[in-house]
């Protein structure tokens, strides 16, 4: 548009909420749409979460908070890290802020400029690469491979340093591959990131509690030799099943927390007092729905890639976090995006093309199970039949 500033031109999207538009124009007209593609948990916020937001707007509180977050709340936060992460983090550090984006947007814009270097992970969530672009800075990107299970390898992000890179982002459990980065992979990266200390690193643990088969969660913040710069992202959306809610949280180094504070302030002031009346609910009260939450990804899991697996040009190696298959679909013939818009078009399952989470996504679909048992196994048997495969 004429008079716009020349670097909305660079701002991408996230084609998740484009895709969920396009299956809810078809729902209109009456077509029958099994979505597995958004990214949230289908279940219900607890009961004893949302009471503790009812009480506070019952009780009045209904002004504005600090920007930085409740006291109440940033120490509940810190209660928490030190209980999952086993790492005493200071509460002045942390920022309570609307949504998880809200972190990774400030962490980019404060390292993001022309002749910086960002790197991120590719295939992975689209706003990171968005958002580079956005501030002027190169976008460096980290291949993912199937064949280490998408996890990093630390040698190769180690060699796309340069004395531009500025910041380096990481995420796992990651989404869209939902791979896990084993622990010997990040104590290599953490070793060579010491003969580079003015590189900072944004550690997006949001699906840090959503684990299968074992594995553990490995935090960045772990490793004191780095900790001072570390970003930790992470929130209540999808470990509580809060994605409407807007409620996320990072924890800044003593460098950078007063900067992040005054975007803050800049941007949307603060966080509402009910929402962060359910945070501290969420972390301090019972935790036996998120246990039933992954118990139900568990099951769903494996019915979904052992699915994806026995339908003819289509392969997933499996899902070590978060609640996506990856699966391979080159063996179809057609294109990532070609083979999503079939699938919405002619089966009525809404999926998600792997280039929607950059370019190395090619030949892959995403795949959300955060859907019930039995829409699983319908919408993977309308694939089978849309693609031709007996049943």
């Amino acid at each position: 548009m004429t008079g716009m500033a020349a670097a909305m031109a660079r701002l991408g999207t996230e084609s998740a909420f484009e895709v969920l538009a396009r299956a809810k124009a078809l729902e209109d007209q009456g077509r029958d749409i099994i979505n597995l593609g958004i990214g949230q948990p289908d279940a219900k916020t607890a009961d004893h979460v949302i009471e503790a937001a009812v009480k506070s707007m019952r009780d009045g509180e209904h002004g504005y908070t600090p920007a930085q977050g409740m006291a109440e709340l940033r120490l509940a936060v810190t209660a928490d890290i030190a209980k999952r992460r086993g790492v005493e983090v200071d509460p002045g550090h942390v920022l309570i802020v609307p949504g998880g984006k809200v972190t990774m947007f400030f962490a980019i814009l404060m390292f993001g400029e022309p002749g910086a270097e960002i790197i991120y992970p590719n295939p992975g969530f689209p706003i990171y690469e968005s958002v580079i672009n956005f501030t002027g800075a190169r976008p460096v990107a980290m291949p993912l491979h199937e064949e280490t299970g998408f996890s990093f390898d630390a040698e190769e992000v180690l060699r796309l340093i340069t004395p531009q890179t500025r910041l380096i982002i990481l995420n796992s459990p990651a989404n869209p591959t939902s791979g896990v980065v084993p622990r010997n992979q990040i104590e290599r990266l953490v070793e060579g990131l010491e003969a580079h200390p003015n590189v900072y690193i944004l550690s997006d643990e949001i699906y840090s509690r959503l684990l299968y088969d074992g594995r553990e969660h490995i935090s960045l913040m772990e490793f004191e030799a780095i900790r001072e710069r570390v970003i930790l992202l992470d929130g209540w959306s999808k470990t509580y099943a809060m994605t409407g809610w807007r409620l996320g949280y990072g924890v800044w180094p003593e460098a950078l927390i007063d900067g992040a504070t005054r975007l803050a302030i800049n941007c949307h002031s603060c966080v509402g007092a009910p929402t962060q009346r359910a945070g501290i609910a969420a972390l301090e009260g019972p935790q036996d729905t998120v246990d039933a939450m992954l118990a139900n990804f568990d099951k769903r899991r494996v019915l979904m890639i052992d699915e994806l697996n026995a339908i003819p040009g289509i392969s997933c190696n499996g899902s070590a976090g978060a609640f996506y298959g990856f699966a391979n679909i080159t063996g179809t013939g057609l294109r990532s995006t070609e083979l999503q818009d079939k699938l919405l078009n002619e089966a009525g399952v809404a999926t998600l093309s792997g280039t929607s989470f950059g370019r190395f996504g090619e030949g892959y679909l995403r795949f959300s199970y955060a859907n019930s048992m039995d829409n699983i196994r319908a919408a993977l048997a309308r694939i089978r039949d849309c693609l031709g495969t007996p049943a």
